[in-house]
């Protein structure tokens, strides 16, 4: 059962931003996501916290200098998800657009896992790099990082994940979770991480007088990637992100941008005039993941960095192509969950963990977050790894967290609990990976039941659904709709959802799967969808909904999103 929630309204700030010639249900939305200042609607990069705050990019901007003026040959490893690929993609431009020498090596995920391991390290020494350069990993690699400076090679780690009780021993570490670190925004993707490293290089040659006879680079030209993989990996959208995000959005909506992010939104059937956030996070995102999932996130990482329309459209295709595999796969692993699920009793569960031996390694974290948002539990799922350790077989998880308990956390008190039962972890609060033998999944199934019941309540396993209350008939026009979908919302600055009671005047199943309603309010009569739902409704329904636009052959209409309804 969902508990309905309306979210709180702050009154004093939705006065004051009324007062700044926000509009009354702007205004009232906004006040209610934390936002009490018109200042802070502002997407002025001048508004963006300063690189110098963060710490050690100073440090880290006159190393990556030196490098490059003494003509070092740099190598950026990334992560398989969206955000290393961005990341990795910013490094690469951003880097040669300073004059770098400098390539990319991605970690397959099934032969090397994530990271800088001793074994990428090993492969990347095929390549003589004298600088290495994490991006979106690395906090956590003590032992790649040994094994790098042991063949001689300076690591610079930019990373935004939380830190182990080990510090690798890197020439320079930019992360803003890192113990010691002030900058007032902890929400910073691996890609944001990135670009603020640039940020800081670009001071510090204009500092030396490097750009007194030549022109320097123009690091806007990136920020459609950061915007990317900011929404891709559901960092919590701060004041400082939200600037990097309406910022990408721009230079998109422009058609400035990569030819690899414009074909990426065409195969989604998007249109880049008119991308907002939600298009990057469930149409652009997904395809440029299922690299990472199914192959080598060097295909994606080779669509961002393309530089003809032909190029990208061709390894867009690609990408197209793996993201309906990965959807194959994801259904058929999703029936075999279901049977399985079927046989427990989840209602009396507080942690869900899964494993079948013939699930795929890639989209386990797909199906735990399925799974999650359908029981409201914490879930891990786990497949094989390929490799072994002392002749025994291992299991790959990847798990997914509700509101109430931090994952990464969670694993950690496990291990401390049972120091040989998880062989690595890591991860935030609403998502991590780890690595456990084959024969302790039963012992890992039962631990971790009993790790999550410590921490959290059966209250916690209610779902809640946070809604802004009752949408006036006069807010619900064409005009408000495309206010709201011009707004940049996402993780930590969620989308309006409101809740009203309608009447059904009419109402089709489309393709068998989705409800098309025709719903009446007060007297006005308006359009609806229900997707992925086939039933029909008994007439009045309560519906929490998204206002949206609809444009079809020419005509422009509202529509409204259905989300939860209660018939």
């Amino acid at each position: 059962m969902t508990k309905i929630v309306i979210r709180p309204t702050q009154s004093h700030a939705e006065q004051r931003l009324q007062i700044s010639g926000v509009s009354p249900l702007m205004a009232r939305l906004l006040a209610s996501r934390g936002v009490s200042e018109a200042n802070q609607l502002s997407a002025n990069l001048s508004n963006l916290l300063p690189p110098h705050t963060l710490t050690n990019n100073q440090s880290m901007a006159k190393l990556l200098a030196d490098a490059i003026t003494a003509n070092k040959k740099l190598l950026v490893i990334g992560d398989y998800d969206a955000d290393g690929a961005t990341a990795t993609a910013v490094a690469v431009k951003g880097l040669r657009a300073f004059g770098a020498k400098v390539d990319f090596l991605v970690p397959n995920r099934f032969e090397y896992g994530y990271g800088l391991t001793p074994e990428i390290v090993q492969l990347a020494a095929q390549q003589k790099p004298d600088v290495i350069i994490t991006v979106d990993n690395g906090i956590a690699s003590v032992d790649g990082v040994a094994a790098a400076n042991a063949l001689g090679i300076q690591v610079l780690i930019t990373d935004h994940h939380l830190p182990g009780q080990i510090t690798p021993q890197a020439a320079c570490i930019i992360n803003p979770n890192q113990s010691g670190c002030d900058f007032p925004s902890k929400n910073l993707a691996g890609v944001g991480v990135m670009f603020y490293g640039l940020l800081a290089l670009r001071a510090e040659f204009r500092e030396c007088g490097a750009y007194l006879v030549k022109p320097e680079p123009n690091l806007t030209e990136l920020l459609d990637l950061v915007a990317l993989g900011t929404v891709a990996d559901l960092v919590k959208l701060d004041d400082n992100n939200r600037i990097l995000v309406e910022q990408g959005l721009r230079r998109i909506r422009a058609g400035v941008c990569s030819q690899g992010i414009l074909a990426l939104l065409r195969v989604s059937g998007r249109q880049a005039q008119t991308a907002n956030a939600q298009d990057l996070g469930f149409y652009v995102g997904p395809r440029l993941n299922a690299a990472g999932r199914l192959d080598d996130m060097t295909l994606g990482i080779q669509c961002l960095l393309a530089e003809t329309e032909l190029e990208a459209t061709s390894i867009a295709q690609k990408l197209q192509d793996l993201n309906v595999q990965r959807r194959s796969i994801e259904a058929d692993m999703q029936d075999a969950a279901n049977i399985s699920l079927d046989d427990m009793d989840v209602s009396n569960q507080f942690a869900i963990s899964m494993y079948q031996a013939d699930w795929h390694q890639g989209v386990i974290g797909i199906l735990a977050s399925r799974i999650k948002e359908r029981f409201h539990r914490p879930v891990i799922a786990f497949a094989d790894a390929k490799d072994a350790i002392e002749g025994q077989g291992l299991l790959k998880g990847s798990g997914r967290s509700i509101a109430g308990l931090h994952l990464r956390d969670a694993l950690d008190l496990l291990s401390k609990h049972q120091p040989d039962l998880i062989l690595k972890f890591g991860g935030h609060a609403m998502a991590a990976g780890l690595t456990i033998k084959q024969v302790d999944f039963e012992l890992f199934k039962h631990s971790f039941e009993i790790v999550v019941k410590s921490l959290i309540t059966e209250a916690d396993l209610e779902s809640v659904l946070e809604v802004d209350g009752s949408l006036n008939s006069d807010d619900m026009t064409f005009a408000s709709a495309q206010t709201l979908e011009n707004q940049v919302w996402g993780q930590g600055f969620a989308p309006p959802l409101f809740y009203d009671k309608f009447e059904v005047i009419n109402q089709r199943v489309l393709g068998e799967k989705h409800l098309k309603l025709s719903l009446k309010k007060d007297s006005m009569v308006l359009d609806a969808i229900y997707f992925n739902h086939s039933d029909l409704l008994a007439s009045p329904i309560q519906a929490a909904y998204q206002l949206q636009t609809n444009s079809y052959n020419g005509t422009q209409k509202v529509q409204l999103n259905l989300r939860y309804v209660v018939s």
